[in-house]
């Protein structure tokens, strides 16, 4: 069995407000970064994963996106893999 570590990326839809975000950025604002247009949160999962190889663990993460990891109905999400 192959051995991949994964770092999965999951974000609001850009059509979705990030109240999170705002407040972060209008926190930031005050704490003095000038300049900030745009500030979104996300969230990022690290998972170590064994499988038959490439495509049987991107199956595997994309179950786990799908059904876990994100909301799909707000979310979207990426993922790198790095065979260790």
């Amino acid at each position: 069995m192959d051995q991949f570590a994964v770092k999965v990326f999951v974000r609001l839809r850009p059509s979705v407000l990030d109240p999170a975000g705002e407040a972060t950025k209008s926190a930031s604002i005050k704490l003095g970064a000038e300049g900030i247009k745009s500030l979104r949160i996300g969230k990022m999962i690290e998972v170590k994963i064994e499988g038959n190889g490439e495509k049987e663990v991107r199956e595997k993460i994309d179950l786990l996106c799908d059904r876990l990891f994100a909301n799909t109905v707000i979310e979207d999400y990426e993922y790198s893999l790095e065979k260790l």
